[in-house]
Protein backbone atom coordinates (compact mmCIF):
# COMPACT_ATOMS: atom_id res chain seq x y z
CA UNK A 1 0.00 0.00 0.00
CA UNK A 2 1.24 3.66 -1.27
CA UNK A 3 1.82 6.14 1.33
CA UNK A 4 -1.03 8.10 -0.32
CA UNK A 5 -3.46 5.53 0.39
CA UNK A 6 -2.34 4.90 3.95
CA UNK A 7 -3.13 7.79 4.35
CA UNK A 8 -5.97 8.60 3.34
CA UNK A 9 -7.26 5.59 5.15
CA UNK A 10 -5.89 6.57 8.23
CA UNK A 11 -7.43 10.13 7.62
CA UNK A 12 -11.03 8.27 6.96
CA UNK A 13 -10.31 6.26 10.23
CA UNK A 14 -9.08 9.56 12.10
CA UNK A 15 -12.14 11.33 11.25
CA UNK A 16 -14.43 8.96 12.49
CA UNK A 17 -12.49 8.40 15.71
CA UNK A 18 -12.45 12.74 16.09
CA UNK A 19 -15.89 12.51 15.93
CA UNK A 20 -16.21 9.98 18.17
CA UNK A 21 -14.32 11.31 20.81
CA UNK A 22 -16.00 14.52 20.49
CA UNK A 23 -19.37 13.01 20.67
CA UNK A 24 -18.37 10.76 23.79
CA UNK A 25 -17.49 13.96 25.81
CA UNK A 26 -20.20 15.63 24.08
CA UNK A 27 -22.58 12.76 25.92
CA UNK A 28 -20.83 13.02 28.68
CA UNK A 29 -21.01 16.67 29.70
CA UNK A 30 -24.69 17.04 28.70
CA UNK A 31 -25.66 13.56 30.12
CA UNK A 32 -23.81 14.10 33.96
CA UNK A 33 -23.44 17.14 35.89
CA UNK A 34 -20.05 19.24 35.38
CA UNK A 35 -18.42 17.14 39.03
CA UNK A 36 -19.70 13.89 37.54
CA UNK A 37 -18.09 14.34 33.92
CA UNK A 38 -14.32 15.78 35.62
CA UNK A 39 -14.47 12.06 37.96
CA UNK A 40 -15.00 10.56 34.84
CA UNK A 41 -12.42 12.34 32.70
CA UNK A 42 -9.76 12.52 35.55
CA UNK A 43 -9.68 8.84 35.61
CA UNK A 44 -9.53 7.75 32.03
CA UNK A 45 -6.70 10.71 31.89
CA UNK A 46 -5.10 7.76 35.02
CA UNK A 47 -5.97 5.12 32.90
CA UNK A 48 -4.37 6.36 29.78
CA UNK A 49 -1.18 7.70 31.64
CA UNK A 50 -0.76 3.82 33.39
CA UNK A 51 -1.35 2.15 29.96
CA UNK A 52 1.39 4.37 27.96
CA UNK A 53 4.06 3.54 30.95
CA UNK A 54 3.86 0.17 30.04
CA UNK A 55 3.97 0.48 26.52
CA UNK A 56 8.01 0.73 27.09
CA UNK A 57 8.29 2.67 23.41
CA UNK A 58 7.59 -0.18 21.24
CA UNK A 59 5.18 1.26 19.33
CA UNK A 60 7.66 3.54 17.34
CA UNK A 61 10.44 0.61 18.29
CA UNK A 62 8.37 -1.99 16.53
CA UNK A 63 7.39 -0.14 12.95
CA UNK A 64 11.27 1.36 13.19
CA UNK A 65 12.50 -2.49 12.83
CA UNK A 66 10.26 -4.15 11.50
CA UNK A 67 9.76 -1.40 8.35
CA UNK A 68 14.01 -1.47 7.91
CA UNK A 69 13.72 -5.31 8.13
CA UNK A 70 11.78 -5.47 5.09
CA UNK A 71 13.56 -2.51 3.65
CA UNK A 72 16.46 -4.07 4.14
CA UNK A 73 15.35 -7.66 3.16
CA UNK A 74 16.04 -9.46 6.64
CA UNK A 75 12.42 -10.63 7.44
CA UNK A 76 13.76 -13.90 9.34
CA UNK A 77 14.24 -10.61 12.34
CA UNK A 78 10.68 -9.72 12.08
CA UNK A 79 9.56 -12.89 14.53
CA UNK A 80 11.93 -12.47 16.74
CA UNK A 81 11.38 -8.23 17.19
CA UNK A 82 7.83 -9.00 18.00
CA UNK A 83 8.35 -11.05 20.56
CA UNK A 84 10.76 -8.95 21.95
CA UNK A 85 8.35 -6.34 22.01
CA UNK A 86 4.80 -7.92 23.03
CA UNK A 87 6.33 -10.01 26.40
CA UNK A 88 7.43 -7.51 28.53
CA UNK A 89 4.63 -4.91 27.47
CA UNK A 90 1.99 -8.15 28.68
CA UNK A 91 3.74 -8.43 31.73
CA UNK A 92 4.23 -5.11 32.38
CA UNK A 93 0.39 -4.39 31.60
CA UNK A 94 -0.28 -6.73 34.04
CA UNK A 95 1.96 -5.73 36.73
CA UNK A 96 0.43 -2.03 36.66
CA UNK A 97 -3.16 -2.77 36.47
CA UNK A 98 -2.30 -4.84 39.78
CA UNK A 99 -0.51 -1.79 41.18
CA UNK A 100 -3.42 0.55 39.86
CA UNK A 101 -5.99 -1.71 41.65
CA UNK A 102 -4.50 -2.11 44.83
CA UNK A 103 -3.51 1.57 45.07
CA UNK A 104 -6.74 2.93 43.37
CA UNK A 105 -7.44 4.63 46.93
CA UNK A 106 -4.26 6.66 47.39
CA UNK A 107 -4.52 7.72 43.53
CA UNK A 108 -8.14 8.84 43.98
CA UNK A 109 -7.04 10.68 47.29
CA UNK A 110 -4.51 12.79 45.40
CA UNK A 111 -6.38 13.10 42.22
CA UNK A 112 -9.99 13.86 43.77
CA UNK A 113 -9.54 14.34 46.89
CA UNK A 114 -13.27 15.15 47.57
CA UNK A 115 -14.15 12.02 45.48
CA UNK A 116 -12.29 9.31 46.94
CA UNK A 117 -14.87 6.57 47.01
CA UNK A 118 -16.32 6.70 43.91
CA UNK A 119 -12.78 7.58 41.78
CA UNK A 120 -11.02 4.70 43.85
CA UNK A 121 -14.23 2.52 42.54
CA UNK A 122 -13.93 3.40 38.26
CA UNK A 123 -10.38 2.97 38.70
CA UNK A 124 -10.33 -0.83 39.72
CA UNK A 125 -12.48 -1.62 37.46
CA UNK A 126 -10.38 0.19 34.39
CA UNK A 127 -7.06 -1.37 36.26
CA UNK A 128 -8.49 -4.59 34.62
CA UNK A 129 -8.32 -3.99 31.43
CA UNK A 130 -4.76 -2.13 31.01
CA UNK A 131 -3.11 -5.79 29.81
CA UNK A 132 -5.27 -5.49 26.84
CA UNK A 133 -5.18 -2.26 26.51
CA UNK A 134 -1.03 -2.64 26.26
CA UNK A 135 -1.83 -5.54 24.23
CA UNK A 136 -3.66 -3.97 21.15
CA UNK A 137 -1.39 -0.81 21.15
CA UNK A 138 1.58 -2.98 20.46
CA UNK A 139 0.31 -5.72 18.03
CA UNK A 140 -1.53 -3.33 16.03
CA UNK A 141 2.14 -1.00 16.06
CA UNK A 142 2.88 -4.61 14.48
CA UNK A 143 0.87 -4.75 11.84
CA UNK A 144 2.13 -0.68 10.55
CA UNK A 145 5.71 -2.04 10.81
CA UNK A 146 4.71 -4.42 8.47
CA UNK A 147 3.43 -1.82 5.97
CA UNK A 148 -0.63 -2.76 7.08
CA UNK A 149 -2.25 0.23 8.22
CA UNK A 150 -5.92 -0.86 8.09
CA UNK A 151 -5.83 -3.03 11.25
CA UNK A 152 -4.89 0.43 13.64
CA UNK A 153 -8.25 2.03 11.21
CA UNK A 154 -10.63 -0.72 11.56
CA UNK A 155 -9.48 -1.84 14.87
CA UNK A 156 -8.61 1.54 17.27
CA UNK A 157 -9.96 4.43 14.91
CA UNK A 158 -13.23 2.77 14.14
CA UNK A 159 -14.52 0.01 15.81
CA UNK A 160 -12.68 0.54 19.32
CA UNK A 161 -14.45 4.43 19.35
CA UNK A 162 -17.77 3.64 18.08
CA UNK A 163 -18.21 1.33 20.94
CA UNK A 164 -17.01 3.25 23.52
CA UNK A 165 -19.05 6.09 22.46
CA UNK A 166 -22.19 3.23 21.96
CA UNK A 167 -21.82 1.87 25.43
CA UNK A 168 -20.88 4.99 27.36
CA UNK A 169 -23.98 6.73 25.91
CA UNK A 170 -26.07 3.35 26.98
CA UNK A 171 -24.51 4.04 30.39
CA UNK A 172 -25.57 7.30 30.95
CA UNK A 173 -28.77 6.86 29.29
CA UNK A 174 -29.68 3.46 31.75
CA UNK A 175 -28.03 4.11 34.94
CA UNK A 176 -26.16 7.38 35.18
CA UNK A 177 -22.48 7.05 36.25
CA UNK A 178 -23.15 3.88 38.04
CA UNK A 179 -21.15 2.15 35.27
CA UNK A 180 -19.71 4.31 33.59
CA UNK A 181 -16.01 3.30 33.58
CA UNK A 182 -16.77 -0.28 32.48
CA UNK A 183 -18.68 1.17 29.67
CA UNK A 184 -15.77 3.18 28.49
CA UNK A 185 -13.11 0.75 29.05
CA UNK A 186 -14.45 -2.30 28.23
CA UNK A 187 -13.95 -1.97 24.64
CA UNK A 188 -10.51 -2.63 25.06
CA UNK A 189 -11.26 -6.31 25.45
CA UNK A 190 -13.01 -6.98 21.71
CA UNK A 191 -10.10 -4.47 20.75
CA UNK A 192 -7.45 -6.71 21.79
CA UNK A 193 -8.90 -9.76 20.26
CA UNK A 194 -9.49 -8.29 16.72
CA UNK A 195 -5.90 -6.83 16.60
CA UNK A 196 -4.68 -10.21 17.41
CA UNK A 197 -6.48 -12.35 15.03
CA UNK A 198 -5.93 -9.72 12.02
CA UNK A 199 -1.90 -9.67 12.78
CA UNK A 200 -1.44 -13.59 12.66
CA UNK A 201 -3.43 -13.56 9.52
CA UNK A 202 -1.01 -10.45 7.93
CA UNK A 203 2.27 -11.83 9.68
CA UNK A 204 1.74 -15.25 7.66
CA UNK A 205 1.90 -13.56 4.32
CA UNK A 206 4.53 -10.64 4.87
CA UNK A 207 6.72 -11.32 7.88
CA UNK A 208 8.71 -14.43 5.86
CA UNK A 209 8.79 -13.77 2.52
CA UNK A 210 11.93 -14.01 0.58
CA UNK A 211 14.21 -12.14 3.09
CA UNK A 212 18.16 -13.64 3.60
CA UNK A 213 18.60 -16.19 5.21
CA UNK A 214 21.44 -15.08 7.75
CA UNK A 215 22.07 -16.01 11.49
CA UNK A 216 20.05 -14.24 14.03
CA UNK A 217 21.33 -13.80 17.69
CA UNK A 218 18.61 -13.28 19.85
CA UNK A 219 20.52 -11.20 22.61
CA UNK A 220 22.03 -9.02 20.46
CA UNK A 221 18.88 -8.45 18.48
CA UNK A 222 16.91 -7.78 22.39
CA UNK A 223 20.30 -5.33 22.81
CA UNK A 224 19.65 -3.28 19.75
CA UNK A 225 16.16 -2.96 20.33
CA UNK A 226 16.06 -2.12 23.55
CA UNK A 227 18.85 0.35 23.12
CA UNK A 228 16.39 2.23 21.11
CA UNK A 229 13.12 1.73 22.68
CA UNK A 230 14.84 2.38 26.12
CA UNK A 231 14.65 6.19 25.66
CA UNK A 232 11.27 6.22 23.49
CA UNK A 233 9.88 4.32 26.33
CA UNK A 234 10.75 7.58 28.82
CA UNK A 235 9.84 10.19 25.96
CA UNK A 236 6.54 8.53 25.37
CA UNK A 237 5.83 8.66 28.79
CA UNK A 238 6.48 12.28 28.69
CA UNK A 239 4.45 12.98 26.08
CA UNK A 240 1.27 11.29 27.29
CA UNK A 241 2.08 12.74 30.59
CA UNK A 242 2.24 16.03 29.04
CA UNK A 243 -1.46 15.80 27.42
CA UNK A 244 -3.39 14.10 30.53
CA UNK A 245 -0.74 15.42 33.32
CA UNK A 246 -2.98 18.62 33.33
CA UNK A 247 -6.84 16.96 33.67
CA UNK A 248 -5.43 15.76 36.86
CA UNK A 249 -3.20 18.81 38.14
CA UNK A 250 -6.36 20.45 37.67
CA UNK A 251 -8.67 18.35 39.46
CA UNK A 252 -6.42 17.89 42.58
CA UNK A 253 -5.59 21.69 42.62
CA UNK A 254 -8.89 22.97 41.47
CA UNK A 255 -11.85 20.49 41.76
CA UNK A 256 -13.57 18.34 39.22
CA UNK A 257 -15.72 20.79 37.86
CA UNK A 258 -12.44 22.71 37.04
CA UNK A 259 -11.55 19.38 35.15
CA UNK A 260 -14.26 18.97 33.11
CA UNK A 261 -14.27 22.52 31.63
CA UNK A 262 -10.71 22.13 30.81
CA UNK A 263 -10.86 18.70 29.33
CA UNK A 264 -14.12 19.57 27.60
CA UNK A 265 -11.77 22.50 25.84
CA UNK A 266 -9.13 20.56 25.39
CA UNK A 267 -10.96 17.71 23.25
CA UNK A 268 -11.25 20.27 20.02
CA UNK A 269 -7.36 20.89 20.10
CA UNK A 270 -7.10 16.73 20.28
CA UNK A 271 -9.11 16.21 17.19
CA UNK A 272 -6.35 18.05 15.58
CA UNK A 273 -3.77 15.94 16.76
CA UNK A 274 -5.50 12.76 15.49
CA UNK A 275 -5.18 14.02 12.07
CA UNK A 276 -1.96 14.55 12.63
CA UNK A 277 -1.33 10.89 14.34
CA UNK A 278 -3.46 9.91 10.90
CA UNK A 279 -0.59 11.14 8.74
CA UNK A 280 2.30 10.35 10.49
CA UNK A 281 1.04 6.53 11.73
CA UNK A 282 0.92 6.47 7.10
CA UNK A 283 4.18 8.00 6.58
CA UNK A 284 6.46 6.12 9.72
CA UNK A 285 7.25 3.01 7.94
CA UNK A 286 8.06 5.04 4.72
CA UNK A 287 10.41 6.82 6.48
CA UNK A 288 12.09 4.41 8.29
CA UNK A 289 13.03 2.52 5.03
CA UNK A 290 14.18 5.26 3.33
CA UNK A 291 16.07 6.37 6.42
CA UNK A 292 17.46 2.72 6.39
CA UNK A 293 18.78 3.05 2.42
CA UNK A 294 20.27 6.66 3.81
CA UNK A 295 18.03 8.17 0.88
CA UNK A 296 17.53 11.77 2.11
CA UNK A 297 16.34 12.95 -1.03
CA UNK A 298 13.63 10.40 -0.46
CA UNK A 299 12.92 11.04 3.51
CA UNK A 300 12.75 15.52 2.80
CA UNK A 301 10.08 14.96 0.37
CA UNK A 302 8.18 12.84 2.71
CA UNK A 303 9.08 15.42 5.87
CA UNK A 304 8.51 18.17 3.34
CA UNK A 305 4.87 16.94 1.68
CA UNK A 306 3.41 15.83 4.87
CA UNK A 307 4.11 18.77 6.86
CA UNK A 308 1.98 20.56 3.80
CA UNK A 309 -0.86 18.34 4.20
CA UNK A 310 -1.00 18.79 8.20
CA UNK A 311 -1.33 22.17 7.67
CA UNK A 312 -3.51 22.05 5.22
CA UNK A 313 -6.00 20.00 7.49
CA UNK A 314 -4.89 21.20 10.61
CA UNK A 315 -4.47 25.26 10.41
CA UNK A 316 -8.41 25.24 9.55
CA UNK A 317 -9.62 24.05 12.46
CA UNK A 318 -7.22 25.85 14.36
CA UNK A 319 -8.21 28.94 13.24
CA UNK A 320 -11.76 28.35 13.68
CA UNK A 321 -11.09 27.71 17.12
CA UNK A 322 -9.71 31.25 17.90
CA UNK A 323 -12.23 32.89 15.65
CA UNK A 324 -15.49 30.69 17.44
CA UNK A 325 -13.93 28.78 20.83
CA UNK A 326 -16.62 30.78 22.98
CA UNK A 327 -19.73 29.88 20.61
CA UNK A 328 -18.54 26.42 20.10
CA UNK A 329 -17.87 25.71 24.18
CA UNK A 330 -20.94 26.11 24.76
CA UNK A 331 -22.13 22.81 22.95
CA UNK A 332 -20.96 21.45 25.74
CA UNK A 333 -23.62 22.99 28.31
CA UNK A 334 -24.07 25.59 30.57
CA UNK A 335 -20.11 27.08 31.82
CA UNK A 336 -18.23 25.54 29.56
CA UNK A 337 -17.54 28.93 27.51
CA UNK A 338 -15.06 29.47 30.78
CA UNK A 339 -12.96 27.22 28.57
CA UNK A 340 -12.42 29.94 25.81
CA UNK A 341 -9.08 31.16 26.74
CA UNK A 342 -7.50 27.91 27.20
CA UNK A 343 -9.30 27.20 23.58
CA UNK A 344 -6.62 29.96 22.16
CA UNK A 345 -3.60 29.48 23.66
CA UNK A 346 -3.83 25.88 22.91
CA UNK A 347 -5.16 26.26 19.29
CA UNK A 348 -2.41 28.93 19.08
CA UNK A 349 0.40 26.72 20.39
CA UNK A 350 -0.87 24.17 17.88
CA UNK A 351 -0.31 26.35 15.08
CA UNK A 352 3.54 26.19 15.63
CA UNK A 353 3.33 22.51 16.33
CA UNK A 354 1.90 21.74 12.83
CA UNK A 355 4.12 23.98 11.08
CA UNK A 356 7.14 21.96 12.04
CA UNK A 357 5.73 18.67 10.99
CA UNK A 358 6.46 15.35 12.56
CA UNK A 359 9.63 16.12 13.49
CA UNK A 360 9.65 14.06 16.56
CA UNK A 361 8.89 11.18 13.81
CA UNK A 362 11.56 12.23 11.93
CA UNK A 363 14.05 12.04 15.14
CA UNK A 364 13.07 8.45 16.24
CA UNK A 365 13.11 6.80 13.01
CA UNK A 366 16.31 8.41 12.37
CA UNK A 367 17.03 6.13 14.89
CA UNK A 368 17.71 9.63 16.99
CA UNK A 369 15.20 8.42 20.00
CA UNK A 370 17.54 9.96 22.62
CA UNK A 371 17.43 13.26 21.15
CA UNK A 372 13.55 12.80 21.50
CA UNK A 373 13.98 11.90 25.13
CA UNK A 374 15.75 14.95 26.14
CA UNK A 375 13.20 17.51 24.31
CA UNK A 376 10.31 15.77 26.02
CA UNK A 377 11.59 16.15 29.13
CA UNK A 378 12.95 19.62 28.26
CA UNK A 379 8.89 20.28 27.63
CA UNK A 380 7.53 18.33 30.47
CA UNK A 381 9.97 20.10 32.94
CA UNK A 382 8.61 23.21 31.59
CA UNK A 383 4.81 21.89 31.48
CA UNK A 384 5.11 20.53 35.26
CA UNK A 385 6.80 23.77 36.36
CA UNK A 386 4.46 26.15 34.60
CA UNK A 387 1.43 24.24 35.60
CA UNK A 388 2.59 23.79 39.78
CA UNK A 389 3.24 27.77 39.57
CA UNK A 390 0.17 29.21 37.57
CA UNK A 391 -2.48 27.05 38.70
CA UNK A 392 -3.50 27.47 42.20
CA UNK A 393 -4.10 31.53 41.40
CA UNK A 394 -4.94 30.85 37.38
CA UNK A 395 -7.11 27.63 37.16
CA UNK A 396 -7.23 26.27 33.84
CA UNK A 397 -5.74 29.11 32.07
CA UNK A 398 -2.66 27.85 33.69
CA UNK A 399 -2.45 24.77 33.25
CA UNK A 400 -3.52 26.26 29.35
CA UNK A 401 0.00 27.98 29.58
CA UNK A 402 1.85 25.40 30.80
CA UNK A 403 0.85 22.82 27.70
CA UNK A 404 1.56 25.42 25.46
CA UNK A 405 4.91 26.52 26.52
CA UNK A 406 5.50 22.52 26.42
CA UNK A 407 4.30 22.20 22.63
CA UNK A 408 6.22 25.11 21.56
CA UNK A 409 9.68 24.23 23.52
CA UNK A 410 9.65 20.46 22.47
CA UNK A 411 8.38 21.36 18.34
CA UNK A 412 11.04 23.98 18.23
CA UNK A 413 13.78 21.71 20.22
CA UNK A 414 13.24 19.03 17.92
CA UNK A 415 12.92 21.01 14.50
CA UNK A 416 16.67 23.03 15.22
CA UNK A 417 18.01 19.26 15.68
CA UNK A 418 16.43 17.99 12.09
CA UNK A 419 17.85 21.27 10.16
CA UNK A 420 21.38 21.96 11.95
CA UNK A 421 22.37 18.07 12.43
CA UNK A 422 20.12 15.97 9.90
CA UNK A 423 19.96 18.71 7.46
CA UNK A 424 15.91 18.06 7.07
CA UNK A 425 13.53 20.36 6.89
CA UNK A 426 9.77 20.89 5.85
CA UNK A 427 9.92 23.84 4.06
CA UNK A 428 9.58 24.23 0.32
CA UNK A 429 7.56 26.48 -1.92
CA UNK A 430 4.87 25.24 -0.66
CA UNK A 431 4.67 26.17 2.08
CA UNK A 432 3.83 29.45 2.36
CA UNK A 433 0.94 28.58 0.16
CA UNK A 434 0.28 25.63 2.84
CA UNK A 435 -0.22 29.15 5.34
CA UNK A 436 -1.94 31.19 3.16
CA UNK A 437 -4.94 30.01 2.20
CA UNK A 438 -6.12 28.94 5.82
CA UNK A 439 -5.09 32.09 6.98
CA UNK A 440 -7.28 33.57 4.42
CA UNK A 441 -10.07 31.90 4.07
CA UNK A 442 -10.65 30.93 8.14
CA UNK A 443 -9.27 33.91 9.37
CA UNK A 444 -9.91 36.78 7.37
CA UNK A 445 -13.16 35.73 5.58
CA UNK A 446 -15.13 34.84 8.85
CA UNK A 447 -13.60 38.25 10.28
CA UNK A 448 -15.13 40.51 7.27
CA UNK A 449 -18.72 37.98 7.99
CA UNK A 450 -18.73 39.21 11.36
CA UNK A 451 -18.05 42.56 10.74
CA UNK A 452 -21.03 42.59 8.24
CA UNK A 453 -23.64 40.55 10.18
CA UNK A 454 -22.88 40.32 13.75
CA UNK A 455 -21.59 37.66 15.84
CA UNK A 456 -24.88 36.08 16.34
CA UNK A 457 -25.94 32.90 14.93
CA UNK A 458 -26.33 34.00 11.17
CA UNK A 459 -22.83 35.59 11.15
CA UNK A 460 -21.18 32.08 12.52
CA UNK A 461 -23.12 30.42 10.07
CA UNK A 462 -22.89 32.10 6.85
CA UNK A 463 -18.85 32.73 8.60
CA UNK A 464 -18.29 28.59 8.46
CA UNK A 465 -19.80 28.54 5.01
CA UNK A 466 -17.98 31.09 3.47
CA UNK A 467 -14.54 29.35 4.36
CA UNK A 468 -15.03 26.07 3.71
CA UNK A 469 -16.45 26.70 0.20
CA UNK A 470 -13.64 29.39 -0.77
CA UNK A 471 -11.21 26.68 0.85
CA UNK A 472 -12.65 24.14 -1.16
CA UNK A 473 -12.14 25.89 -4.04
CA UNK A 474 -8.62 27.35 -3.70
CA UNK A 475 -7.58 23.83 -3.12
CA UNK A 476 -8.68 22.48 -5.94
CA UNK A 477 -7.03 25.26 -8.21
CA UNK A 478 -3.78 25.38 -6.51
CA UNK A 479 -3.49 21.42 -5.91
CA UNK A 480 0.00 21.76 -7.88
CA UNK A 481 1.62 24.26 -6.40
CA UNK A 482 0.32 22.15 -3.05
CA UNK A 483 1.48 19.31 -4.02
CA UNK A 484 -1.40 17.23 -3.17
CA UNK A 485 -0.26 14.46 -5.33
CA UNK A 486 3.28 13.74 -4.08
CA UNK A 487 2.79 11.32 -1.08
CA UNK A 488 0.96 9.41 -3.87
CA UNK A 489 4.47 9.46 -5.73
CA UNK A 490 6.46 9.08 -3.30
CA UNK A 491 5.36 5.25 -2.85
CA UNK A 492 7.25 4.59 -6.41
CA UNK A 493 10.34 4.48 -4.63
CA UNK A 494 12.88 4.90 -7.54
CA UNK A 495 11.01 7.39 -8.98
CA UNK A 496 11.20 9.76 -5.33
CA UNK A 497 14.38 11.26 -5.89
CA UNK A 498 12.94 12.93 -9.54
CA UNK A 499 10.08 13.91 -7.76
CA UNK A 500 11.79 15.44 -5.40
CA UNK A 501 14.00 17.61 -7.74
CA UNK A 502 10.82 18.41 -9.30
CA UNK A 503 9.01 19.83 -6.74
CA UNK A 504 12.05 22.21 -5.82
CA UNK A 505 15.04 21.75 -3.15
CA UNK A 506 18.79 20.75 -3.14
CA UNK A 507 19.05 18.18 0.06
CA UNK A 508 22.22 17.76 1.60
CA UNK A 509 22.80 14.54 3.23
CA UNK A 510 23.59 14.06 7.22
Amino acid sequence: MGVGRSSTANLVGSAVMATTTFLLTLVVTRGLSTEQAGLFFSATSVFVLTTSLGQLGTNTALVYFLARSRSLATTERIRHYVRVAVRPVVVTGIVAGAGLFVFAEPVARIVTPGQVDGTASSLRVLALFIPLAGYENVILAASRGLGVMRPSVMVEQVGRSVVQLTLVAAAIWLSGSRFLGLAWVVAYLPAAVWAGVWYRAISSRRAHGSGSRVEVDPRELRREFWRFSGPRALASVGQVTMQRLDILLVAAITGPVAAAVYTAATRFVVVGQMINRAISTAVQPRLSEALARRDIVTTNLLYRVSTGWLMLLTWPLYLSLIIYGERLLGIFGKGYQAGSVVLLLLASSMLLATACGMVDMVLNMGGRTSWNLANVTLALTVNLGLDLWLIPGQGIVGAAIGWAAAIAVSNLAALSQVALILRLHPFGRSTLLAVALPVVCFTGLPLLVRAALGDGLRGFVVGVGVSLVSYGALLFVWRRPLELKQLVMARRKPQAPDAARRVGGRHRAP
